[in-house]
């Protein structure tokens, strides 16, 4: 009888649950969990991580995680997916989902799609395949009130500008970003920025940004940092440095002083972090690399305007000369993009022997054709390392079209600087693409495997976890993971995409 009372109360303690992941190797976003943990989820939620047995559970489904790694879903901090979202047929987001990634930020490099709250809805409406959270992007709203003019913000537009900023934020941005190199942005006063920012900072947001210079085009890189801190200080809010880099040969072997400046304004109380893609070459579009910025002023049209003056356009090829030896020359600017395929695949230089003209006149005679996209080899390895090991700088992808890292960033920094070159070691790996990440961008319970959290789980294998998209075929998923799990469902499964989306969108009053 004793016996038989005994096997009831077991029976009745037994945890009914929706999906219970055993046998795995767990990490929760901050430590790695003793052998034998076990991770049970019912509905969209974590309901126990820790050391009971599995036959303490009742699931509906049981994922055997022996010999596989299982930790949060990755957060993606700089994509540009917001372009795949809003169509129907690449909702999915698998470029970013094989990575492992389960939250992605949009809305970067100034650049967002307006008014945020038209996207919000079609999103919901129309399902996604990953979280997104939304940044508010300055360019687009500067342009919304004074076009793509090379001139400096009046009092009454600034404060036209913050309107829109509040209205972006109540429609769930989390906050602002800017690509202060490219135009429209790059016209901004440091005070325009900062007013905008102080808008951003009222609402709880963040400010997010694409360095003024990156290399020595304008301001050079170490003033483009301080202006970085200037704002943060001046707005009180917290910064992040979108894909830090010393980009070309001018400003090579800078992460040292760039490391300590950072490290100087974060104890003086400024919060400011970065995030990183791990590759040598950074991509962007061809206008944005060489072209001169007062050159383009007013957009296309003008530019060309402006290069037909015999006047102007000496000083614009010259220019122009200039930016493609910032770069690291011709050729080391690899065209990923274009509308005419005959060019796509070769460099600059390639491209300008068939044309037979100078690197300098090819690139207008490129243009002519449309938007062009390149990879541009001019990182450096030391400071690619040295900037990876810090505590401060996340993953990120920045993943567009054309570059290898929009399918491969996050299973690259793993297989390469954690398991080839120990670069970094897999809890420091793990922890900068969950929890740290979710801390910046201030995304409440999630990026980490605690009870209560939202349930964004990956698993994938170890031994093959890896990047397969590179240079010459940039659109290979990647491989090694077995499963993801978005909002407490199976969206890969045993490594198929199972046509589930199971993403939401994080407004900032839902965070």
């Amino acid at each position: 009888m004793i016996l038989l009372l005994s096997l009831c109360s077991c029976a009745e303690k037994a945890i009914e649950v929706d999906l219970l992941i055993i046998n795995g190797t767990v990490y929760d976003g901050r430590t790695a969990m003793p052998e034998g943990t076990s991770v049970a989820i019912k509905k969209d939620k974590i309901v126990y991580i820790g050391q009971k047995s599995p036959a303490q559970f009742k699931a509906l489904k049981t994922i055997d995680a022996l010999g596989l790694i299982v930790a949060p879903g990755f957060i993606d901090p700089h994509t540009h997916s917001d372009r795949e979202l809003v169509e129907p047929g690449q909702a999915h987001n698998q470029p970013f989902l094989f990575q492992g990634i389960t939250t992605v930020v949009v809305g970067n490099d100034g650049s967002s799609f307006f008014p945020a709250s038209k996207f919000v809805a079609q999103y919901e409406s129309q399902g996604i395949g990953t979280n997104v959270a939304l940044l508010a992007g300055h360019g687009t709203i500067r342009q919304q009130v004074m076009g793509k003019s090379d001139r400096k913000a009046t009092p009454t537009e600034i404060v036209e500008m913050q309107k829109l900023v509040q209205e972006e934020m109540d429609a769930g941005a989390i906050g602002i970003s800017t690509g202060l190199f490219y135009a429209p942005g790059s016209y901004a006063s440091t005070q325009e920025v900062i007013e905008l920012a102080k808008t951003a900072s009222k609402n709880n947001g963040i400010y997010d940004t694409h360095l003024r210079d990156e290399s020595s085009y304008t301001v050079g890189l170490i003033p483009a940092i301080e202006e970085v801190i200037e704002i943060g200080k001046q707005a009180e809010l917290p910064v992040h440095i979108s894909h830090i880099k010393c980009l070309g040969v001018d400003v090579w072997h800078q992460s040292d002083t760039i490391v300590s400046l950072i490290e100087k304004a974060r104890k003086s109380g400024i919060q400011l972090t970065a995030n990183q893609y791990p590759y040598d070459a950074s991509a962007t579009g061809l206008k944005a690399a060489v072209v001169p910025r007062w050159a383009e002023s007013g957009g296309k049209d003008s530019l060309f305007i402006r290069y037909n003056d015999q006047q102007q356009k000496a000083a614009i090829l010259e220019e122009t000369k200039q930016n493609i030896v910032r770069r690291g020359g011709p050729d080391k600017l690899l065209i990923v993009k274009a509308d005419d395929s005959l060019i796509v695949g070769k460099t600059l230089l390639e491209v300008s022997a068939l044309y037979k003209l100078t690197p300098q006149e090819s690139v207008y005679k490129i243009l002519e054709s449309g938007y062009v996209r390149i990879a541009s080899f001019n990182m450096n390895k030391k400071d690619i390392h040295n900037f990876m090991q810090q505590s401060w700088v996340v993953t990120g992808s920045d993943g567009n079209t054309g570059h290898p890292r929009k399918y491969g960033s996050f299973p690259r920094k793993y297989y390469k600087y954690v398991q080839q070159d120990s670069i970094i070691d897999i809890l420091f790996f793990i922890n900068n693409s969950t929890s740290r990440t979710a801390e910046i961008f201030k995304i409440r319970n999630r990026g980490r495997l605690v009870e209560g959290y939202y349930a964004d789980v990956i698993v994938f294998d170890p031994k093959i976890f890896r990047d397969k998209a590179d240079y010459t075929d940039a659109f290979q998923y990647s491989e090694g993971l077995k499963y993801s799990i978005i909002n407490g469902y199976v969206s890969i499964d045993k490594g198929v995409y199972n046509n589930k989306l199971n993403g939401t969108v994080l407004v900032r009053k839902k965070m």
